[in-house]
């Protein structure tokens, strides 16, 4: 994740690192808690000037269905966070299981 953590800087999109730490953390706890998959492989990619997408590929077909989740709740929450700081998000089905990304972009100063 720090290797990520730097590219998004480099990228010029220092703003972002955070919130990008806490999708690619929330997606990757998601594919091993609920796919029991041995490998998982997370890509961040810089989609346009201000705009990143994360992607977590794992061998499990099942589609994330996010969750209500109350506030006594002590798990559940990660699909709600990662819609929280993400433009949208989203899972495509893949041949060998499937894709969960999430897109973000650089909100404009006011």
């Amino acid at each position: 994740m720090t290797r990520d953590h730097g590219r998004v800087a480099t990228w010029g999109l220092v703003e972002l690192t955070d919130e990008v730490a806490l999708v690619v953390s929330e997606l990757v706890a998601n594919a091993v808690q609920h796919t029991r998959c041995h490998a998982i492989r997370v890509r961040v990619t810089r989609l346009a000037p201000g705009s990143v997408r994360v992607a977590v590929v794992d061998k499990s077909h099942c589609l994330p269905v996010p969750r209500t989740s109350g506030a006594e709740d002590g798990s559940g929450r990660g699909l709600t966070l990662v819609e929280a700081v993400t433009t949208r998000w989203g899972a495509d089905p893949l041949p060998w299981g499937k894709r969960v990304w999430a897109d973000l972009e650089l909100r404009p100063r006011a």
